[in-house]
C-alpha cells in the first residue's frame, strides 16, 4: 500500500492512493531542475516577474478547486482554505513586484577598490512541507526561489498528495517551465538520496521537530544549506490592562483556526491573575459555541483534525498530561461523527513536571496558566524549548513592545494572535528552527552573496 494517501478526515474514507516516485522519475526531475537552473542563472529576475503574476492569476482562476481539494484532504473549513489560496496569490504578486529590486547588487564601502555583492541563484532547492497549510507552505518557498532562479523539488506531506499534484499542475498551466516546481512522492530513503545529490543546493523544511532533525542531519552531512520551521508552543500573554474587546476578538479563534493545527497558534495562554476568570469565561464560551460538521458547509465552525491518527496522538498526549496532574477545566460535549473530530478543551494546572509543559499540542486545546504578575509571565513564556511565535495583549502599546523584546521568540504580535503576510519574515529560534521565510529575509535564504571587487588603480 502506498504511503501517500488522500483520506477525507470528515468521513475517514480513502479518496485515492499514490505510488512512491520511481528512481527514473527522480533522476528526470533532478536533470530537468539542473537544466532550468543553468538557464535561469543567466537571466535577470525581472524576466520572471510577469510569469509569477500569471501564476497568481491562475491560482485565482482555480481558487475554488484548490480550496475544495485542501478541505477534502486535511479537513480545514472551506472558508479557511479560500483564505489560504488568497494569501498565496498575494505572496506571488509580492515577489513578482518586489524581488527584482531586492535582488539588485549591493554596493560595499571599502578603501580597497570598487566592491559590491551579487545575489545569485544557487541551484535546486528541496522543499519538505507539511499538511496543515497545503498550499501556503509550498508557495512561501516557491515564489521567492522562482524569482531568485532556484527550481523547487517538492516533497509534500503523505496525506495531501492531491493538493501537491494540483499545485504543480496550476503552476505549469500558468506557463512556468515544468521544472519550476516538481512534485515527487518520495520515501524517507529517497529524501536522503535527493538531498545528497550534487545538483541539490538547499533544503527548506516545515514540520515536526523529529522530521526536521532528520532532514537537517542529512543536509549537514552533505554540506547543504537548510532552513527549518519546526513548530512551537507559543505563549499568549494577557497583561492586567488588556482591552476586553480586543481580548475577546483575539481569543475567538486563537485556538480553533485550522482546528488549532497552526505552528504559531496561541498554545500557552499566560494570564495575570486579575484577568484569569475573564479569559477562562471567554474561552469556554468560544468553545461551547462551536458547531462541528462537514468543513465544506458554511454553518460549520469546528472542523475535524487532519487525520484520525493526529486526533489519537493528541488524545494520548492529553491523557498522559492528566495523569501528571493537568486538570480539564472544560471539554466540548461528545460529537457524533465517524470523522476525526477532537472535542475542544481547556487545560489548567500544568506544572513543570508535566510532560505537556514543554510539548506542542497540535489541536483545539487551550493550556491556561495563571501568573501573579508580568515578570512571572515573561519568565514562564521563556521557559520553553521552543521559540516560534508569541502574543502580548495590552492597551499600553509602548510597554507591550518592551515586553515583546524580552520574549525568546522569532515573532511577536501585539494585540493579536498569529499573523502572516508576504512582507513579514516568518521563523523562530531554539527548537522551533532557524532561518526565515517570506519578506526580503526569506528571499535571501538560498542566495549566493557573490562578492565582486575591482582593485585596479
Amino acid at each position: 500500500m502506498s504511503k501517500y494517501e488522500s483520506i477525507n478526515p470528515y468521513t475517514n474514507q480513502l479518496i485515492k492512493s499514490y505510488p512512491d516516485a520511481t528512481q527514473e522519475e527522480i533522476e528526470q526531475a533532478l536533470a530537468a531542475g539542473e537544466k532550468l537552473y543553468l538557464t535561469w542563472r543567466s537571466q535577470l529576475p525581472a524576466t520572471r516577474s510577469q510569469l509569477l503574476h500569471q501564476i497568481a492569476n491562475t491560482f485565482k482562476k482555480h481558487r475554488g478547486e484548490m480550496a475544495k481539494t485542501m478541505t477534502l484532504e486535511m479537513g480545514k473549513l472551506y472558508h479557511e482554505s479560500l483564505e489560504e489560496v488568497d494569501l498565496c496569490i498575494s505572496i506571488c504578486n509580492y515577489y513578482a513586484e518586489k524581488a527584482p529590486k531586492m535582488l539588485e547588487p549591493t554596493p560595499l564601502e571599502t578603501t580597497l577598490g570598487t566592491a559590491y555583492y551579487l545575489k545569485q541563484s544557487t541551484g535546486i532547492i528541496m522543499a519538505c512541507e507539511p499538511w496543515n497549510f497545503p498550499l501556503y507552505q509550498v508557495i512561501r518557498v516557491f515564489a521567492p526561489n522562482f524569482m531568485v532562479g532556484n527550481p523547487i523539488i517538492l516533497k509534500h506531506a503523505h496525506n495531501v498528495p492531491a493538493s501537491a499534484q494540483l499545485t504543480e499542475k496550476i503552476i505549469q498551466e500558468a506557463g512556468a517551465p515544468k521544472a519550476s516546481l516538481q512534485n515527487l512522492f518520495l520515501s524517507y530513503a529517497q529524501i536522503g538520496d535527493v538531498i545528497a545529490d550534487k545538483r541539490v543546493q538547499g533544503v527548506a523544511v516545515t514540520g515536526s521537530e523529529r522530521g526536521g532533525s532528520s532532514v537537517a542531519e542529512a543536509a549537514g552531512k552533505n554540506i547543504k544549506k537548510s532552513t527549518m520551521e519546526l513548530g512551537g508552543n507559543d505563549p499568549f500573554i494577557v497583561l492586567a490592562d488588556a482591552d476586553s474587546t480586543i481580548l475577546k476578538n483575539v481569543l475567538s479563534d486563537a485556538r480553533t483556526y485550522n482546528c488549532g493545527q497552526v505552528c504559531t497558534s496561541s498554545k500557552r495562554i499566560i494570564v495575570v491573575e486579575s484577568r484569569y476568570d475573564e479569559v477562562m469565561n471567554i474561552l469556554q464560551h468560544t468553545f461551547a459555541s462551536l458547531k462541528p460538521g462537514n468543513p465544506l458547509d458554511k454553518e460549520t465552525s469546528l472542523a475535524p483534525m487532519n487525520s484520525q491518527k493526529a486526533a489519537d496522538k493528541l488524545a494520548a498526549q492529553i491523557k498522559k498530561g492528566i495523569e501528571h496532574g493537568a486538570e480539564v477545566a472544560y471539554q466540548y460535549p461528545e460529537i457524533e461523527s465517524s470523522g476525526a473530530f477532537f472535542r475542544p478543551m481547556i487545560l489548567t494546572n500544568i506544572d513543570q513536571n508535566n510532560p505537556l509543559f514543554d510539548e506542542e499540542l497540535f489541536g483545539p486545546v487551550a493550556e491556561v496558566f495563571k501568573v501573579k504578575d508580568e515578570e512571572e509571565a515573561i519568565a514562564l513564556a521563556n521557559n520553553s524549548s521552543f521559540g516560534l511565535g508569541s502574543s502580548v495583549i495590552s492597551q499600553n502599546k509602548a510597554h507591550a513592545q518592551e515586553v515583546a523584546s524580552e520574549i525568546d521568540t522569532g515573532m511577536t504580535v501585539i494585540n493579536g494572535r498569529w499573523i502572516t503576510a508576504p512582507e513579514l519574515p516568518f521563523g523562530g529560534v531554539k527548537k522551533s528552527g532557524y532561518g526565515r521565510e517570506l519578506s526580503e529575509l526569506g528571499l535571501m535564504s538560498f542566495v549566493n552573496e557573490h562578492l565582486v571587487i575591482d582593485i585596479s588603480k
